[in-house]
C-alpha cells in the first residue's frame, strides 16, 4: 500500500519527537495536521499505527510501518548524499543530513563506541542518534524501528538483520582497599563477598550475580547500591560504597595504582558483544558499520 513520503517523515518525527505538538514544531506545521497525516496512514492500512499516550508510542503494526519509513527515508537522504558527493545540482542538493539512530549500551558508550563512531568520515553527513539501552535489551529497539543498527549481547539476528560478532567487553571484580578492610578482611576474600554491600547499575544488571556464581556458587544477599550511569558507577566502587564488576578499561589504571583491589584476577567477566544492523544495504549506515567493527576489533577481547 503507498504512502505519502511526508507522512512517512511525519511518522518518524513524531515517535522521534514523542508528542503532536513536539512533531509540530519540527515540521513546522501544526499539531492538527500532524494527527491527519498520521490518521490519513491508519486509514490506508487499517490499523492503529501509534497509541496516544505521553509520549506516543507504536503499536505492532505502527513498529512495522515505522521501520519501513526509517528505511525509505534512508535511501532517500543516501541518494541525496550521493548527489551532493558527485557535485550534482539535483534535488538532493538541500536535504538534511543523513540521520542515522543506535542502540548502544551504557558501558561500550562510556569506554570504546564514541572513539570508534568519531572515524566516519565527515563528508558522509551523517548525524546520530544514540538510544542508550542494556546490551541485552537493545535488540527489542532493532524490532520496533527505533533504530537502525545496534550493540547487543543477542547473537541471534533480528528479523530483517544482519549480525556480526564485535569482541567481548572484560569486566573485572574490584572495591576499594578501604571496602577490604571493611568488609572482606583486608585480604579481598570472594567467600565474604555475598554478605557485602554491592553496586549494581540498575535491577536489570546481574553482572556481579554471575561472577559470584562463578567465583563461590552463591547469590549476593548484601545491600545494594543502584547506580545508573557508568562512570558514576566506577566512581561509586571507587569511593568505597561497595565492590562491583567494572569494566576493564575504567579500573586496570586504578588497580595499578592501588586505587582498587581486584578480588579474583583470574576470573574476569567477559560480555560478547555483537553488531546487528538492517540488513539494507545504504553507504552511510555501512561506513558507520565499517568503524563501528573496526573500533571494536581494536579496542575489544576476541571472542
Amino acid at each position: 500500500m503507498p504512502f505519502q513520503f511526508d507522512h512517512l517523515r511525519t511518522l518518524t518525527t513524531l515517535v522521534d519527537e514523542g508528542t503532536f505538538e513536539a512533531a509540530a514544531r519540527r515540521l513546522h506545521v501544526t499539531a492538527s495536521a500532524v494527527s491527519q497525516r498520521v490518521r490519513a496512514m491508519e486509514q490506508s492500512t487499517g490499523k492503529v499505527l501509534v497509541q496516544r499516550t505521553n509520549p506516543v508510542r507504536t503499536t505492532p503494526a505502527g513498529d512495522v510501518v515505522l521501520r519501513y519509513a526509517r528505511q525509505v527515508l534512508l535511501l532517500d537522504a543516501d541518494t541525496a548524499a550521493e548527489l551532493r558527493l558527485g557535485g550534482g545540482d539535483g534535488p538532493g542538493g538541500g536535504a538534511e543530513p543523513v540521520s542515522v539512530p543506535l542502540a548502544v549500551n551504557a558501558d561500550s558508550l562510556s569506554t570504546w563506541f564514541l572513539d570508534a563512531l568519531a572515524e566516519a568520515p565527515p563528508e558522509l553527513g551523517t548525524v546520530f542518534e544514540i538510544h542508550r539501552e542494556d546490551e541485552e535489551h537493545t535488540t527489542s529497539l532493532l524490532r520496533s524501528g527505533t533504530v537502525m543498527a545496534a550493540v547487543t549481547s543477542t547473537p541471534e539476528a533480528v528479523q530483517g538483520c544482519a549480525v556480526a560478532g564485535l569482541g567481548a567487553m572484560r569486566y573485572r571484580a574490584v572495591c576499594s582497599p578501604e571496602f577490604d578492610a571493611r568488609h572482606l578482611g583486608g585480604r579481598a576474600d570472594p567467600e565474604l563477598l555475598p554478605r557485602a554491600p554491592v553496586v549494581n547499575f540498575d535491577r536489570r544488571d546481574d553482572l556481579q550475580d554471575r561472577f559470584l556464581r562463578e567465583t563461590t556458587g552463591r547469590e549476593p544477599s548484601g545491600p545494594r547500591h543502584y547506580i545508573p550511569a557508568s562512570e558514576d558507577f566506577a566512581r561509586t566502587v571507587l569511593l568505597g560504597f561497595g565492590w562491583g564488576v567494572v569494566p576493564e578499561p575504567q579500573c586496570v589504571a586504578e588497580i595499578g595504582a592501588g586505587r582498587l583491589v581486584e578480588l579474583a584476577p583470574g576470573h574476569p567477566v567477559d560480555v560478547r558483544l555483537y553488531w546487528q544492523r538492517w540488513n539494507l544495504r545504504s553507504p552511510a549506515l555501512d561506513r558507520v558499520s565499517e568503524v563501528v567493527r573496526a573500533g571494536a576489533a581494536a579496542r575489544l577481547h576476541p571472542f
